[in-house]
């Protein structure tokens, strides 16, 4: 049976203890059981915010007709498929209630899989369609995740036969994954930086804390008056963006990026 929008309205009734859920992980047999339920075909890469690489890139002596950007990641996979499907609302911000981010910008389905989402949560899309609809969700400030996410395919109840990939249009305030610092640390590995990213503080810090506030996975330390990025860092780009002394960069120093992260991918989930 496919859920219905009633069994939505249930899940969203329940999101806030999403925190809890996750801290539960850290007991082992419970680890095991929520590990199994909801995470264990998970393999899912964020993406850096676009405007904060493409100034990074202008800055490079690298010709602007040869720029690659994290963004060409989705358009690959959205060219790649025959399977479309458009969610007509974020389930996080309309749990939440979301003010700063649009609610109608919901998770972008690729493959076999959508064939059975069920279609009051959305539309099948055309290409063009498809690429208009993440042009617009990073033009709201959204952050793409991308992969293979247990979760979705649970809630969906499409199966787990690896056919549903989802493209995750992100805030800071109300995404899922603001649980993630609470996950035990073998599932929060599920969730990746993208090859070739790295963000790093320079010496214009002032410790103000501001990227702290900002940092949905909990990645950043004040140390001896100083931020530090732990390896809990998903390279989303954030903390960059609001630091307001311009301490914080994030570079990609891998020219195979964009190759990398495809075949990450594609490891776990085909769309074809």
């Amino acid at each position: 049976m496919k859920p219905t929008r009633q069994f939505v309205f249930f899940l969203e009734k329940m999101f806030p203890y999403r925190f809890l859920a996750a801290k539960m992980t850290q007991i082992p047999l419970m680890r095991q059981i929520i590990n199994k339920m909801f995470f264990d075909q998970t393999n899912v890469t964020v993406l850096p915010k676009e405007s904060l690489v493409e100034i990074n890139l202008e800055k490079s002596i690298q010709p602007p007709d040869n720029i690659v950007l994290p963004s060409q990641v989705v358009e690959y996979f959205i060219r790649k498929t025959n399977y479309r499907f458009i969610m007509s609302f974020c389930i996080c911000r309309e749990a939440m209630d979301c003010k700063k981010h649009p609610i109608e910008l919901g998770c972008l389905f690729l493959g076999e899989a959508t064939q059975r989402i069920n279609p009051d949560f959305g539309r099948e899309a055309t290409m063009e369609e498809a690429l208009v609809h993440v042009q617009k969700c990073r033009e709201a400030g959204l952050i793409h995740l991308i992969g293979r996410d247990q979760i979705d395919e649970t809630w969906l109840g499409v199966g787990s036969s690896g056919k549903l990939m989802t493209i995750c249009n992100c805030c800071s305030c109300c995404c899922l994954w603001k649980m993630l610092s609470d996950l035990d640390p073998q599932i929060r590995s599920k969730v990746k930086r993208m090859p070739g990213v790295d963000v790093t503080v320079t010496e214009k810090c002032t410790g103000c804390g501001t990227c702290i506030k900002n940092c949905f996975v909990k990645a950043i330390e004040i140390q001896n008056g100083h931020a530090v990025i732990t390896d809990d860092c998903k390279g989303c780009g954030r903390c960059v963006e609001c630091c307001p002394n311009n301490a914080i960069e994030l570079k990609i120093n891998d020219k195979q990026f964009l190759q990398k992260t495809i075949e990450r991918i594609e490891s776990s989930v085909d769309v074809t």
